[in-house]
């Protein structure tokens, strides 16, 4: 069975500001507190789904990429034939 968090504990802020407004200075004086996992981030972390997701992300990209890189190399490919092309032209038309 799963247990639900609890809140958050509220920071104590210094009001000790001449203005009246609240400085939150005193917040970040401190170390930053380790909170424990909340919501769907706890779900994703028991189940080690967040890692499924993470690698799935990371394939999308490296597919996206491994197809700009072969689309790169095949228009370079087809430049250099058009080039080749366009000067055996101009040799044709220049004799």
């Amino acid at each position: 069975m799963q247990t639900q968090p609890s809140p958050p504990e509220a920071l104590p802020l210094d009001t000790t500001a001449s203005s009246g407004t609240a400085v939150y200075d005193s917040v970040w004086a401190g170390s930053i507190p380790d909170a424990p996992p909340v919501g769907l981030e706890t779900v994703m972390l028991q189940q080690d789904k967040l890692y499924v997701v993470l690698a799935v992300v990371l394939i999308i990209w490296f597919g996206m990429l491994f197809f700009l890189f072969r689309t790169d190399l095949r228009l370079k490919r087809l430049e250099k034939e058009l080039d080749a092309t366009a000067s055996e032209r101009e040799d044709e038309v220049t004799a």
